[in-house]
């Protein structure tokens, strides 16, 4: 196996790992201080929003303006709302079957905790797809082998500020 390709799976196992520790401390929390979770919320809204567009958006159209005879705005704009549209569907599928599941199970018997593990399960595998791509890509840059240490550090940076 190319070592570029273990390189990025390990750097995609790393983020899910930590992706996954940080979701599971919500066992040890019934209800969350309203102000702390403001709190978290926001700074990782700022992370993400600042490693969105200084490591794709950024890249993205500069790549676009070297390649593509379409305006590098647009192929930038055009991606982004795919995948915020994606998102979005993927938001309402999560919703329906968490009404659902709330519909069907009223107390927490046995199969609402099992649906709550699921819920979890699923909300963080959709939260990880894009963050598996941006580190898929930033691997996938690095052109068979033939990298420079500054390309190599700006995909495990990448690995790292996801995770």
């Amino acid at each position: 196996m190319n070592e570029i390709v273990i390189m990025a799976l390990l750097a995609t196992l790393g983020t899910w790992f930590v992706t996954a520790l940080g979701a599971a401390t919500v066992v040890f929390f019934k209800k969350p201080n309203p102000k702390v979770l403001n709190l978290m919320l926001g700074f990782a809204a700022g992370v993400m929003i600042a490693a969105s567009f200084w490591s794709l958006l950024q890249p993205a159209i500069e790549r676009a303006e070297a390649i593509s005879t379409i305006p590098a705005y647009a192929v930038a704009t055009g991606g982004f709302l795919l995948g915020a549209l994606f998102m979005w569907g993927s938001d309402k599928i999560v919703q329906y079957a968490q009404r659902k599941a709330n519909s069907t199970y009223s107390g927490e018997t046995r199969s609402g905790c099992m649906n709550r593990i699921i819920m979890l399960i699923l909300s963080i595998t959709l939260h990880n797809i894009p963050e598996g791509l941006a580190v898929g890509v930033a691997f996938g840059t690095l052109n068979g082998g033939q990298y420079s240490m500054e390309a190599l550090m700006g995909a495990v940076t990448i690995a790292i500020g996801i995770g």
